[in-house]
């Protein structure tokens, strides 16, 4: 069956020349961007409550731009100054690039990883004397604290924000050729607001392993996946599938 439209459950994009919006054109077909799932923040209590006292770190790690932004509301929702001397992590150039939105990037030390927590590790290890904080979602990455458990450094982490489904009732009655996924939760919230949803002829697509067995683990079939050698953008992926069925 050929495709005609997407929906990917993400927000849109908001830079002009997004390889969704090349594929949209090159391919024909309509793209929706409904986010599945968004992040809300704990407040301040909620933190205390978790044992946590921001003047007790000198070192802070940073895995996401929400990490970045949330940090920075509960300090200064507890009054806490962030000192100049404390040591940034961040698990990529985009996180790194993002933290200039609230610090002199050349007045601080920062320490960037390539994309994966894994990367950033060994500079995590050369720092062993300094006292982590990883501020961070509910839905945490079960390797991420087991390689700082493996480096045996002195970390804590702290839930800054919530992952939670979005209200999708809008979408009751819109059907699409292809879904398009990106975590687990984003499967989740599919099942919670469609309890009875079926796939019958809708294409799922996922990205990353984790999104694949949460599919099959609520009975979905899944028709594109990313990223593959071939294929390591969901864009690719997508533009691959549509190429082989539209063309029948």
């Amino acid at each position: 069956m050929k495709v005609k439209t997407i929906l990917v459950s993400q927000p849109e994009p908001k830079v002009e020349n997004s390889p969704y919006f090349d594929l949209e054109e090159k391919e024909k077909v309509k793209i929706d961007f409904v986010p599945f799932i968004h992040v809300e923040g704990v407040d301040a209590k909620e933190v205390r409550l978790q044992k946590i006292d921001l003047s007790q770190f000198t070192a802070i790690i940073l895995t996401s731009r929400n990490s970045v932004d949330h940090f920075f509301r509960i300090a200064e929702e507890m009054r806490f100054k962030v000192p100049d001397t404390l040591k940034y992590f961040c698990q990529s150039e985009a996180v790194a690039y993002y933290l200039q939105k609230y610090v002199v990037y050349r007045k601080r030390k920062i320490y960037v990883g390539k994309r994966t927590f894994q990367e950033l590790s060994p500079m995590i290890k050369k720092y062993k004397n300094e006292k982590f904080l990883l501020p961070s979602s509910d839905k945490l990455k079960p390797e991420i604290p087991s390689t700082l458990d493996s480096l045996k450094v002195d970390w804590k982490q702290g839930t800054f924000y919530k992952t939670v489904v979005s209200d999708l009732s809008d979408l009751r009655d819109v059907f699409y050729d292809v879904l398009v996924f990106f975590s687990p939760s984003g499967i989740q919230s599919l099942f919670e607001n469609f309890p009875d949803f079926k796939q019958n002829n809708t294409r799922i697509a996922v990205f990353g392993n984790s999104t694949v067995r949460a599919a099959e683990e609520h009975g979905l079939v899944v028709n594109i996946q990313a990223p593959t050698p071939e294929t390591p953008s969901m864009t690719m992926a997508l533009q691959k599938y549509i190429k082989e069925v539209n063309k029948k």
